[in-house]
C-alpha cells in the first residue's frame, strides 16, 4: 500500500532536514579540532551547546505545536535550521568559537522543532492503521542520514576541508524547505480556551503521568536512554582496550548500529501488524539486553559480535520508537501532541547525560567493562517497566483518544 503523497513530501522533507542536522553534527567536532585546534574540553562544549537546543527549547516548541498551523511550523522550522547552518560557516573560517556555538545551538533548535511538528502532523496524514508506516518511513529517513553522514563529513575533512560538510547541510535544509512548502495547508489546532502557559506544559506532564501506556513508555524510554549512553561512553575504550580493536575494524564494528536502524524502520509496521505492538515493545529493550553479553563475549580482536551487538541496538529499539509513536499519536490528543511530545523529549534528553557521565566514571574507576555492565544493568530495567507495565498486554492498538 502506498503512503499518501502528503506523507511522502513530509518523508521527503524529514530526510533533507535530518541529513542537514546529522551532517552538521559530524562536522562540529571535525572543525573544531581541525580547523580551530579545539581541545577536549572546547569540543565538549560545543557539543554540548547541541544537545542544550533539546533541553531548552522542547517545551516552547511543544506549545507553538498545539497552538499554531503545523504545516507553517514545519517550514518555519527548515528555515531556522538552515539560517543556523549558514552562520557555523563563517564562524568556523573565522575561529570564532561562541559564534560557532550559537549558530550550533540555533541549528539544532530548528531540528527540535521539525521533530515534533512532524510526529504532531503524522496522525492527521495517515490513517489509524498506518500510523506504524508513516512513521517508519520517517524514522527510516533519520537512519539514513545518520549512516551517511559520518562518512562523508570524515572523507571531507580528509581532504583537508571540515568545514565543506557545512556546505552540504545548508542546501540540505533548503531541500527540506522545498518538500515541506509542497505539503498542503492545514488549520492550527482548534483551542477553546488559552490558560497559563504553565499550566499548559503541566498538563502535558500530567497526561503522560497518568495514562497507563505513556507511563510505561516514560519509564522504558528514561531507563533506556541513561543505559544507551552509559555504554556509549564505555563502548569505545572497551574495543580499542580488553577487546583489541583497531580503530578500522571498530568502525566497521559500529556499522552495525546504522544498519540495524535502518532495517528495524523498514521492518517494523510489518512486525508489528505480524506480532502486536506489545511483542515490539518488549523487543527493544529485550534485544538491547543482548548488546553487552555480545560485547563481554566477544574474543579478542573479533569484530563479528561488536557488529551484532550494536546492530541488535540500533535494530530493537528503532522498531520500538516507531512502535511508541504510534501509541503515543493515538492515546494523546490532538490538541495536546505538542506538549507530551515535548515532555517524553525533556525527559530522555535530560537523562543522556548522566547515564554518559555515569558510564564513563565507572569505566574510568574499575576499567571499560564495568561500564559495559552498567549499561546492561539499565537496559534490565528498560525492559522490567514495559513487563510490568500495561504495554506487555498490548495486542493490538489502542482506541483513540477523544478530540
Amino acid at each position: 500500500m502506498t503512503l499518501p503523497n502528503p506523507l511522502n513530501r513530509l518523508t521527503a522533507a524529514a530526510l533533507g532536514l535530518h541529513g542537514a542536522d546529522q551532517l552538521a553534527m559530524a562536522a562540529l567536532p571535525l572543525t573544531a579540532v581541525l580547523a580551530l585546534g579545539a581541545g577536549p574540553g572546547l569540543v565538549g562544549a560545543l557539543l554540548a551547546a547541541q544537545a542544550a537546543a533539546w533541553l531548552a527549547f522542547s517545551l516552547p516548541a511543544g506549545l507553538l505545536v498545539d497552538r499554531l498551523a503545523r504545516t507553517g511550523l514545519l517550514r518555519a522550522a527548515t528555515l531556522i535550521a538552515a539560517a543556523g547552518i549558514a552562520g557555523a560557516v563563517p564562524a568556523a573560517l573565522a575561529g570564532w568559537t561562541v559564534p560557532l556555538g550559537v549558530a550550533t545551538f540555533i541549528a539544532a533548535c530548528g531540528t527540535v522543532l521539525f521533530v515534533l511538528t512532524a510526529g504532531s502532523l503524522v496522525p492527521e496524514l495517515a490513517p489509524r492503521d498506518r500510523l506504524a508506516a508513516a512513521n517508519g518511513r520517517l524514522e527510516l529517513a533519520r537512519a539514513t542520514a545518520s549512516l551517511a553522514a559520518p562518512p562523508l563529513a570524515g572523507l571531507l575533512a580528509a581532504w583537508g576541508a571540515p568545514v565543506a560538510a557545512y556546505g552540504l547541510a545548508g542546501p540540505a535544509a533548503l531541500l527540506a524547505f522545498i518538500a515541506a512548502r509542497c505539503l498542503p495547508r492545514r488549520p492550527a489546532p482548534v483551542v477553546t480556551a488559552r490558560p497559563a502557559i504553565r499550566a499548559q506544559l503541566a498538563e502535558g506532564a500530567r497526561f503522560v503521568l497518568h495514562q497507563p501506556l505513556l507511563r510505561g513508555i516514560f519509564g522504558c524510554a528514561l531507563a533506556w536512554n541513561f543505559a544507551f549512553f552509559a555504554l556509549l561512553a564505555a563502548v569505545v575504550p572497551f574495543a580499542l582496550g580488553p577487546l583489541g580493536l583497531d580503530p578500522a575494524r571498530l568502525g566497521l564494528a559500529q556499522a552495525g548500529y546504522g544498519a540495524g536502524m535502518i532495517l528495524g524502520a523498514a521492518l517494523a509496521a510489518r512486525i508489528q501488524a505480524r506480532f502486536g505492538p506489545n511483542a515490539v515493545l518488549l523487543a527493544g529493550p529485550g534485544l538491547s539486553l543482548a548488546t553487552p553479553a555480545l560485547l563481554l563475549a566477544a574474543p579478542s580482536g573479533s569484530v563479528v559480535l561488536p557488529f551484532l551487538a550494536l546492530f541488535l541496538v540500533g535494530f530493537g529499539p528503532m522498531m520500538w520508537l516507531i512502535c511508541q509513536t504510534g501509541i503515543r499519536q493515538i492515546v494523546t490528543p490532538p490538541a495536546m501532541l505538542g506538549r507530551v511530545g515535548a515532555v517524553l523529549q525533556v525527559a530522555i534528553y535530560g537523562v543522556r547525560p548522566i547515564g554518559a557521565l555515569a558510564g564513563g566514571a565507572l569505566a574510568a574507576a574499575q576499567g571499560p567493562a564495568a561500564g559495559i555492565w552498567l549499561a546492561a544493568a539499565g537496559f534490565a530495567a528498560s525492559a522490567l517497566v514495559v513487563l510490568v507495565s500495561d504495554l506487555a498486554r498490548l495486542r493490538r492498538l489502542p482506541a483513540a483518544a477523544p478530540a
